[in-house]
């Protein structure tokens, strides 16, 4: 989704709850959402050697219901920006998948300064995100969950490398119709990220693999923007092919 930049309040507007740690936005944070699945107007028919089009995600998807917990670890990638447009974020999330809402937690890389910029942030969307402002670098290890009880959900992330944690706790009436291992670009624009490696994917404290996941490659007007590998257990790769 496409919304222009200016300073994000860190208040997320429709959504009760209390923060476990205060969220700080900062003036550099992008305020563009990170959205449920679509797929691309003039889609890509599946092709040998690609996954499902995934329009602006990429990744696997659990689907179903009941759903209670997910959870990843990567390494944030060092990405070189091909244009101020490139936007792009692992996370992880319940819901988003066949519904109007996301839960989610993750990190943003924005090159809207011309230079990669590196943002945590959790959302509950169609509420704006909410960016902290605790510092990431490429070649941090981010860990993160997001867990169900009833209408409360509780996103942790964590980037171990720096030893800082942040949790926040909000209610919602949601679907939890699809829990989900992502990298998005809302813009359709990634930057040249290589490659990133989530491990430790779990679903209801499962081995993401146990749950037969939807594999998704994202695309854009141009073709498939990147390709999620094989999955094996909790483990799979996402290599950058082309913005």
């Amino acid at each position: 989704m496409r919304t222009q930049r200016a300073a994000l309040a860190a208040v997320v507007l429709g959504v009760t709850g209390l923060l476990t740690f205060p969220a700080t936005a900062t003036a550099s944070a992008p305020t563009r959402s990170f959205a449920p699945q679509h797929v691309a107007a003039g889609n890509h028919p599946h092709r040998l050697g690609f996954n499902q089009d995934g329009g602006n995600w990429s990744g696997y998807v659990a689907t179903g219901s009941g759903f209670s917990s997910v959870s990843a670890t990567w390494t944030e990638p060092a990405v070189t920006c091909n244009s101020t447009d490139d936007l792009f974020a692992p996370w992880v999330g319940i819901d988003g998948y066949g519904s109007s809402t996301v839960e989610q937690t993750g990190v943003a890389t924005d090159c809207s300064s011309g230079r990669p910029v590196y943002q945590a942030w959790y959302e509950m969307y169609p509420a704006s995100p909410v960016y902290y402002s605790n510092p990431v670098s490429a070649g941090d290890v981010i860990h993160a969950s997001v867990t169900r009880s009833g209408s409360t959900y509780t996103l942790t992330l964590s980037d171990t490398s720096k030893g800082w944690t942040r949790t926040v706790n909000r209610s919602m009436r949601a679907a939890n119709v699809s829990a989900e291992v992502i990298m998005e670009s809302p813009t359709a624009a990634y930057p040249n990220f290589g490659k990133v490696t989530f491990t430790g994917a779990t679903v209801n404290g499962s081995p993401l693999g146990n749950y037969g996941p939807v594999a998704l490659d994202a695309s854009n007007s141009s073709g498939f923007e990147d390709h999620t590998g094989p999955l094996s257990g909790g483990g799979f790769s996402i290599t950058y092919l082309q913005e």
